[in-house]
């Protein structure tokens, strides 16, 4: 069991937010960081059935990406 779960979080293109975990098969979105932050929590713990084995901490890695033109 691993102690800490990290998730790579983007802003969607249409709007809101999705999330990805590395290291495990778990994926979401929201469409407000509040939103997202419960079902980060909710897949979290669907994926890990046994509360015992799952994650104590959900880190959250914000990914922006920025462009600029000269």
């Amino acid at each position: 069991m691993r102690s800490e779960i990290i998730f790579e979080v983007n802003e969607a293109e249409e709007g809101g937010y999705f999330a990805t975990a590395l290291g495990y098969g778990i994926s979401t979105e929201g469409e407000t960081l509040e939103d997202l932050r419960r079902m980060i929590r909710d897949a979290v713990d669907c994926y890990f059935d046994d509360a015992a084995h799952a994650p104590k901490i959900i880190r959250l890695h914000f990914v922006r990406d920025e462009v600029m033109a000269r």
